[in-house]
Formats: structure tokens, C-alpha cells, sequence
């Protein structure tokens, strides 16, 4: 096999590994992390630092209840025009994505 063959399958190697990740939705600690902390910061920001609203409306357990888990993460990836609700699919995934509305769901842990 040249070099150039290499290449090309570790490139695919390397798709089908995102691909996957991105479909169980379940990063790892690290990113796990990081994901909470965007949640606080970034979405707090708008969300209220609890979550419990502010320019944006609450993102609590009882506040989401009913709420089709599918809608909410393609919210979190594209936004709602017109309105300041951005689109993150830039900075994550469609996985990560579900996994930050499963724990919206449940409630974040509470060790700030």
C-alpha cells in the first residue's frame, strides 16, 4: 500500500471515529466538562446564571418538561431566527448537542 493510500484510509479511519462519537452523543470526561461549562457561562449569559432566565427563557427541568429533546438540541445547533439565540454547530457536535439537552433534562450537577 503507498503512502498516498495510507493517508486516505487513516483520513477515513479517523471520520468513522467522529461519526460514531457523534452518534452515541456521549463525550468524553474532559469534554463533558467543558460542556457543562459552556452551558454556566455561555448560555448563562442570556439564560440567567441559574438558568432560570433572563433574555432568554429558563432552561430548567420543570421549564423544559415536555419539550421534545430533538427540537431543543437543533435549537442549541442552529439558533432561532430572529432572535439573539445563536447556532453552536460551529463549536460542537449533533451529539454533544443531545448530550447537553439530556442533562438540561436532568438538571445540572450542582459543584460550581
Amino acid at each position: 500500500m503507498n503512502r498516498a493510500m495510507q493517508f486516505g484510509l487513516a483520513i477515513l479511519v479517523c471520520a468513522a471515529k467522529a461519526s460514531a462519537a457523534d452518534t452515541a452523543g456521549i463525550p468524553d470526561a474532559g469534554r463533558q466538562q467543558e460542556l457543562i461549562d459552556l452551558l454556566r457561562q455561555d448560555c448563562g449569559a442570556c439564560h440567567g446564571l441559574y438558568l432560570t432566565g433572563g433574555l432568554g427563557p429558563a432552561l430548567r427541568p420543570q421549564d423544559l418538561h415536555g419539550k421534545p429533546a430533538e427540537s431543543l438540541s437543533e435549537v442549541i445547533l442552529r439558533g432561532r431566527p430572529g432572535t439573539p439565540m445563536p447556532g453552536w454547530q460551529a463549536f460542537i457536535t449533533a451529539g454533544e448537542a443531545g448530550w447537553m439537552v439530556e442533562r438540561l433534562l436532568k438538571g445540572l450537577p450542582d459543584d460550581r
